[in-house]
């Protein structure tokens, strides 16, 4: 896969994260259970949700969330949505809305969800963005994408998932251990905007790897938090 095909599934990935900010201030146990069950739901571009305000019913209203990540309100302007959970975009809204009402009551529903996509490329047949039917892994994904190419290296697959704070996480999978590589722990099921890399040769250093092919192939300049050292989660 070309870089510039890279850098268009990161700014995918960058859709979902306004402010970067640090790992530290957005742990991995607040995104990640380690029981296995899912995360609370974080919102993205082309969700759609249900604000009723109801100490000002005139100001209530269903809008989707834009692709730069905000929703924009009567009295309250664009207000950050995406990476938020539907009770954190609430308070946010409240908070807007405070400047111009009195204790703003509101509540916040999602009524409708965007594609959830993942991205797959590199040594496949049909790399590109494709949908996710259910709960799948890489390899149900690689097989989506028409299945790896006679050089690809199975063996090193690269993972990679922005976290709300917009921190990429990456990993390296082995393919042929299957479920049985810790390296998977945290991973699975795959989630919307995760990117899943194919490469034809090693990836002896990730943090190398992302830096020349992708970092350095964004058209445009923006801050990423990597975090190469923990390659389980």
């Amino acid at each position: 896969m070309k870089p510039a095909a890279i850098a268009l599934s990161l700014l995918a990935l960058n859709a979902c994260a306004l402010d970067p900010q640090t790992s530290a201030e957005f742990p991995v146990d607040t995104w990640r259970l380690d029981d296995g069950r899912d995360p609370v739901y974080r919102l993205a571009p082309g969700d759609t949700v249900e604000v009723t305000v109801y100490s000002a019913p005139e100001l209530s209203r269903t809008v989707e969330i834009a692709p730069d990540g905000r929703i924009r309100l009567p009295l309250a302007g664009p207000v950050p949505a995406a990476a938020r959970t539907p009770q954190q975009l609430r308070k946010a809204i409240a908070s807007a809305l405070s400047r111009q009402l009195k204790e703003p009551d509101l509540d916040v529903l999602v009524t409708g969800f965007s594609s959830q996509q993942v991205f797959v490329g590199g040594e496949v047949a049909s790399p590109g963005l494709i949908d996710l039917p259910g709960q799948i892994g890489p390899l149900q994904a690689i097989i989506m994408a028409g299945g790896m190419t006679d050089a690809a290296r199975e063996r090193e697959v690269l993972l990679m998932r922005r976290l709300p704070g917009g921190e990429v996480r990456s990993a390296l999978v082995n393919l042929r251990a299957g479920l049985e590589d810790p390296a998977l722990a945290g991973w699975l099921p795959l989630r919307r905007f995760d990117v899943v890399y194919v490469p034809r040769s090693r990836i002896a250093e990730q943090n190398r790897f992302i830096q020349r092919y992708v970092r350095n192939a964004l058209p445009i300049q923006f801050s990423l938090f990597y975090d190469i050292a923990g390659d389980n989660n």
